[in-house]
């Protein structure tokens, strides 16, 4: 396992997420009542800000998620199964390196 790899891939994930996170939150500042769009694209900004919310709220825990997974990146027990305790497969870690469970356990 190269943990040189897996330490640049999470690096680059937490500036995306980071990335994502601030569109997010731009996206679902509140819409003010005197903005003059109708009711029908007020309903819309309404509807598209809590998809958006929701949106905001699964980046936020991603970010957490590889942010643990940078910190654990030295343990002896990097790249573990959190539920199996089998090994994490390399390329599970590489596409989807915030997974703390084998794809098995993720099922």
């Amino acid at each position: 396992m190269n943990k040189d790899e897996i330490r640049t891939k999470l690096l680059e994930a937490i500036i995306q997420t980071e990335t994502s996170i601030l569109n997010y939150k731009e996206l679902t500042k509140p819409i003010a009542p005197n903005d003059a769009i109708g009711r029908v694209s007020r309903m819309d900004a309404i509807n598209n800000r809590s998809v958006n919310e929701a949106s905001l709220r699964q980046s936020e825990i991603k970010l957490g998620n590889l942010n643990r997974v940078l910190s654990k990146l030295e343990d002896s027990d990097f790249g573990i199964c959190l539920k199996c305790k089998q090994t994490i497969p390399v390329g599970r870690i590489l596409i989807r390196p915030q997974s703390l469970l084998c794809v098995n356990c993720a099922q």
